[in-house]
């Protein structure tokens, strides 16, 4: 090669490395200018999938473009946190960052596949979610104490449902079957859809799991609901008792929230953070995500990063607490 060409060359390549940084601005300007899909590593009828859907149709409307939800369950979220975490971080790919998923599933892989903290950025928090206790109508219990005592006479051949190995339900129905000393036969499904269809058809007798997935059916009559996880009575959860009531201390809820892959540039996540914003307080989410006895959180993306973190130090005492391992 001889020298002006070479010359031309190295020009020509500066030129494009200078360029580089200011992609993202132009990108973030023109974006969204196709679908974003949003990964929820849950099955569809979930309380995860329930609030997904909620949040992302209104979202997308605001952001004027469709939203479109893709299911991966499976693992206890980990397929879910894993395709998300290898995804293109050009803000068409998000996803709904859970409790269960994103911290109580790392805590149970020998080899972890991902951090929460350290391989996504965070858009934000939008959900507090508190779990409930639930039962089929035709057992013979009304309190939490009577499903206690019930559980206690029948000696382990009461069965409690959970949405899986590593869920949220799962890991909630542990902690209180070691807070309140008894014990029940767990009993894993394919998702919090099916574990909460088992206990309304008799197949289970009963499971503590987010409110999402169980107040439509608590309101129809098709469940009784027997105690919720917060510390205290919620207006959200109507007479519904805290759990602490009946077994001091016992405060167990989670959380949901929007990451993207990590790399995603700023601006594209700022604009989805005020659209996520602007979309949790529109009053037909909030009113539907209350139907769902769901709070509505927004912060920042440094204030969740912090949740996350906070619930990664709990889950692993209570994982350690009632040695919880994937069955």
């Amino acid at each position: 090669m001889n020298i002006p060409n070479l010359v031309s060359l190295i020009i020509a390549v500066a030129a494009s490395l200078t360029a580089a940084p200011a992609l993202p601005q132009n990108t973030a300007k023109d974006y969204p200018n196709r679908p974003i899909r949003l990964i929820v590593p849950n099955a569809p009828g979930s309380s995860v999938d329930t609030l997904s859907r909620i949040v992302a149709a209104k979202m997308g409307d605001v952001l004027g473009q469709q939203i479109v939800v893709d299911n991966r369950a499976g693992a206890a979220g980990i397929i879910g946190m894993e395709i998300a975490k290898a995804a293109t971080p050009d803000g068409y790919t998000l996803i709904s960052a859970t409790t269960a998923a994103s911290t109580i599933a790392l805590l149970l892989q020998k080899k972890p596949t991902f951090d929460p903290v350290k391989d996504y950025d965070y858009v934000a928090q939008f959900a507090v979610t508190p779990n409930v206790l639930v039962v089929n109508p035709s057992l013979p219990v009304k309190s939490v104490k009577e499903l206690i005592d019930y559980c206690k006479g029948k000696q382990g051949q009461v069965n409690m449902a959970s949405a899986g190995a590593g869920s949220q339900s799962h890991l909630t129905g542990a902690y209180l079957l070691q807070a309140g000393n008894f014990e029940s036969l767990h009993v894993p499904y394919k998702g919090g859809g099916a574990s909460v269809a088992s206990v309304i058809a008799g197949e289970s007798h009963w499971t503590i799991t987010p409110a999402a997935a169980v107040m439509s059916h608590v309101n129809s009559g098709r469940l009784r609901a027997l105690g919720h996880s917060l510390p205290k009575r919620s207006p959200l959860l109507g007479n519904i008792p805290p759990i602490a009531e009946t077994i001091p201390g016992f405060d167990y809820s989670g959380w949901q929230g929007l990451f993207v892959p990590k790399g995603t540039p700023k601006p594209i996540i700022d604009k989805l953070r005020a659209a996520l914003v602007k979309t949790s307080n529109l009053p037909e989410v909030k009113s539907a995500l209350a139907v769902q006895a769901t709070e509505v959180v927004i912060g920042t993306p440094e204030e969740f990063r912090k949740v996350v973190q906070d619930s990664l130090a709990k889950n692993a005492k209570v994982v350690k607490a009632v040695g919880l391992k994937i069955e």
